[in-house]
């Protein structure tokens, strides 16, 4: 699959009931007409000799093998070079539950950050359930197609169990990057945050507000990299195992989070903490941040606004990150997802396991190198080193982990 932009549109073109179309003031519009990707062979078509290669009768014996050698499908399809982004609405980046239809464009895109810069194949599936059992139930009978699946967009906490379902049903790399990918990215910018500062993992105390698919992913990520203490706060305060309250989810999350024991509310909890993490939204109060640590780190990734703005964050912290292109320090998935997903096909792995995130993380943050500072702990998605770091780093983790088929 070739990712493209593509934009047919004709100056006949209109919008409905013949009113100017969108795209006429509207460079986004303009952008997604038509779509932006596009479907391309990789073998020619000139005669009836490559015809009868492509397709039938020459097909025919490839098919043959395939029934009698299953795994040969890895070589002679695109089984092992190509990712299902599956969806179902519900949880479009800010925009929530906006359903199937709508949630395609962020899809596609996401189709072709895979092939910008992962050098992978996605093809995007906005999937008209949200029943777990129907979610599952499809994806399993859609993966022969597919190397691989990045579930994306599912709300909380739906996304958990999907995801498990999925692992334990299929042999191929299922990934939620809402959570992992999110998770990775952020500890890659945390490890430089404290080297930048003389310090490890091991000597912080972190603090997360939002208890979602991202807040869980990242606590589990800190936790199982040996950060000191993480505690995560949802609406109602502190996750912690005396609240009568928790879903299934929260109380796994209590049960390996908050050695501290702390109570109450998000702010009490930073009063001392090292780090801020943000993934829920809302503000986070000045007073908050101003009593966190000295040379504490804030990183307040909403979109499209930070749960404390940079220039509140910069009063107190040593570094700031944001989830916006537009400050220094992004945390961005596609540093991630794409070279995850190709060094996991690279070797074809039967899953992604928690240390091929880590060793994602690792490489990553090793991109930046020596020219660590407080606004570049983080590289840019237009690193070309990142990818190529990512992949070969994910395929030693997967072999070093036995969970790599070739």
């Amino acid at each position: 699959m070739a990712a493209e932009i593509v934009n047919p549109r004709s100056d006949s073109d209109t919008g409905q009931d013949g009113a100017e179309p969108l795209d006429s003031f509207d460079p986004a519009f303009a952008l997604h007409r038509g779509g932006k990707m596009a479907v391309q062979a990789t073998v020619p078509i000139r005669d009836k000799d490559d015809l009868s290669l492509a397709y039938t009768p020459g097909v025919a014996k490839v098919c043959s093998a395939i029934a009698e050698q299953p795994d040969l499908v890895h070589d002679y399809t695109w089984k092992s070079s190509v990712v299902a982004v599956v969806t179902d609405g519900t949880a479009v980046l800010g925009l929530g539950d906006i359903g199937p239809e709508a949630s395609l464009p962020v899809m596609e895109g996401k189709a072709i950050l895979f092939k910008q810069f992962g050098g992978v194949d996605a093809v995007p599936i906005a999937l008209a359930c949200t029943d777990v059992d129907e979610i599952v139930e499809t994806v399993v009978r859609l993966a022969p197609s597919f190397g691989g699946v990045n579930l994306e967009d599912i709300s909380a906490p739906r996304c958990f169990e999907i995801e498990k379902r999925l692992q334990e049903a299929l042999d191929i790399p299922i990934f939620h990057d809402d959570q992992h990918g999110t998770a990775v990215v952020t500890l890659a910018a945390l490890r430089n945050a404290a080297r930048l500062t003389g310090r490890g993992l091991g000597e912080l105390r972190a603090v997360i507000s939002g208890a979602g698919a991202a807040g869980v992913a990242i606590a589990k990520i800190l936790v199982d990299a040996g950060i000191g203490d993480v505690a995560v706060a949802d609406r109602k305060g502190v996750v912690s195992a005396d609240r009568d309250d928790l879903t299934d989810v929260k109380r796994e999350l209590a049960g390996f989070t908050n050695k501290a024991g702390l109570k109450g509310s998000l702010e009490e909890a930073l009063a001392g903490a090292d780090v801020f993490i943000g993934v829920s939204g809302g503000t986070v109060p000045e007073e908050a941040v101003a009593s966190m640590a000295e040379g504490a780190f804030v990183f307040a990734m909403a979109n499209p606004n930070p749960e404390v703005h940079p220039d509140v964050a910069h009063k107190y912290a040593a570094v700031v990150a944001t989830g916006r292109s537009d400050f220094p320090n992004q945390i961005n998935n596609v540093l991630a997802f794409p070279g995850i997903f190709a060094g996991a096909l690279q070797v074809r792995a039967s899953r992604i396991t928690e240390a091929m995130k880590i060793a994602a993380a690792e490489a990553l943050a090793a991109v930046v190198g020596d020219d660590l500072a407080a606004d570049y702990v983080i590289p840019s998605p237009f690193d070309e080193r990142v990818a190529p770091a990512v992949t070969a780093a994910v395929a030693a983790a997967a072999r070093a982990e036995g969970v790599a088929r070739r």
